[in-house]
């Protein structure tokens, strides 16, 4: 039995929506990473030495990250009970009031230690929504349209993350240079986050014209859905739970290397002006763009496994170089330096969404899916920064930094080997359990 077709103006309603709401998601959550590595340590840890209050802002940073397995949970678990569409409504519009609010918190110099509490408690929701956001997101996409473009399909969500960052970048920028730097540091960096009202009224316009996802549709008609969704899946599928964090890990890793740690390497530790990273991200963000669904183009035709690993290879080699240019202090070299580091990841994060969607059945496949991708967060994401920055204290070298991400990449790269290819996997039937299926490319 074949995947359920979807008329192509319908395909492309489901992507345009899922691709905005993901887009602003993620500007919601990276305008927060951005503003811990240059702002957060001087408003809410003014009392630590720079690089000690840095780390302290990455740990509630990573906050958001051990809230996202949580959402995952909790939004699969009703994603699959109910439906997809209903869930990325919800969760944009937590996401969006959270990030609201962090706009709106004092600083320790007015309301002391309270308000460290305050952005750890919001950054939390922000974490709970987007854990939540990702799996709808990618099923929408991934359940509609043909099934031979399912790794193209499920990639646009995952465009969501450089238009996120391009957004949170490029308006930190304009603020930063339409202020002056007393300014920026009084007012200027709440902006962005109060914007996110508004960014949020036209997602969720947006979102609500959806139709649900015909794979749900047709398992809620065969009354096939899972009662316990999570317990299913860690009774059935805790081998496919295991392979996605694994495959993900080390593309989680060295992304907030190349797009967060980047910003605290330049402008901390060898002094240079902050807009040098983040124009450098900027631009690579741009790129990435064509890169993602471009790469998830490729899985569709070779295979989810030959190219996410290429990546893996590729990433693991660069970040030594990429180290190597930051050190020149030139921004054309530091430009260069992202831009080739952005594309390597998305070799891999282009197939990721189809690949460790397709791993588990439809009656599970948002909890399955979110449980992998989000758990993932904890120990990739969330503590990367926090690790890249406490090793830089202690090292002051980028070597140790480059090591752990290879050490992480390698992860990635052996649970890739050990996952089966699922490019041609019937979405209708259950996934392989137990052995490693050969590449269908």
């Amino acid at each position: 039995m074949s995947q359920s077709l979807t008329a192509p103006s319908s395909v492309r309603r489901v992507i345009v929506a899922s691709l905005v709401g993901t887009s602003l998601e993620w500007y919601d959550f990276f305008i927060y990473g951005t503003a811990s590595a240059l702002v957060f340590n001087k408003l809410f840890f003014p009392q630590f030495d720079p690089l000690v209050g840095t780390l302290l802002s990455f740990a509630t940073f990573a906050v958001g990250f051990v809230a996202r397995p949580l959402g995952g949970v909790v939004f699969g678990h009703f994603g699959d009970k109910l439906g997809r569409k209903n869930m990325l409504v919800f969760t944009l519009l937590l996401m969006g009031l959270a990030t609201f609010a962090i706009g709106l918190v004092p600083t320790y110099h007015t309301i002391g230690a309270w308000a460290a509490g305050l952005l750890v408690l919001l950054r939390f929701v922000q974490g709970l929504g987007l854990g939540g956001e990702w799996g709808g997101a990618v099923l929408m996409t991934l359940e509609s349209g043909h099934p031979e473009r399912r790794g193209l399909n499920a990639s646009w969500p995952q465009v969501g993350v450089p238009v996120g960052l391009l957004l949170a970048n490029g308006v930190l920028s304009l603020m930063g240079g339409v202020t002056s730097d007393a300014a920026f540091l009084s007012w200027g960096w709440r902006v962005p986050f109060l914007l996110s009202g508004v960014l949020v009224v036209v997602g969720l316009w947006i979102r609500r014209s959806l139709a649900e996802s015909p794979l749900f549709r047709e398992a809620a008609a065969d009354k096939a859905e899972a009662h316990a969704p999570i317990i299913e899946v860690l009774r059935r599928y805790p081998r496919q739970v295991l392979l996605a964090i694994g495959a993900r890990v080390g593309v989680d890793v060295a992304f907030y290397i190349f797009v967060l740690f980047i910003a605290t390497y330049v402008a901390t530790y060898l002094k240079l002006p902050k807009s040098y990273a983040l124009n450098a991200v900027f631009v690579a963000a741009a790129l990435q763009i064509v890169f993602i669904p471009w790469f998830g183009h490729l899985s569709d035709r070779f295979g989810r496994r030959p190219v996410y690993l290429a990546g893996a290879i590729g990433a693991a080699v660069w970040v030594f170089v990429f180290f190597a240019l930051l050190d020149t202090g030139s921004f054309l070299l530091i430009l260069v330096a992202a831009v080739v580091a952005l594309f390597l990841h998305a070799a891999m994060y282009g197939p990721q969404a189809s690949f460790i969607s397709e791993m588990f059945p439809t009656r599970v496949r948002y909890t399955g899916a979110s449980m992998g991708y989000q758990l993932a967060g904890i120990v990739g994401g969330g503590i990367a920064p926090i690790i890249a920055t406490a090793l830089l204290d202690h090292y002051h070298s980028s070597l140790a930094v480059s090591v752990y991400v290879i050490a992480m990449l390698a992860v990635t790269a052996i649970c890739v080997l050990a996952a089966p290819e699922t490019v041609r996997t019937d979405l209708h039937a259950e996934p392989q359990r137990s052995r490693v299926a050969r590449s269908a490319g």
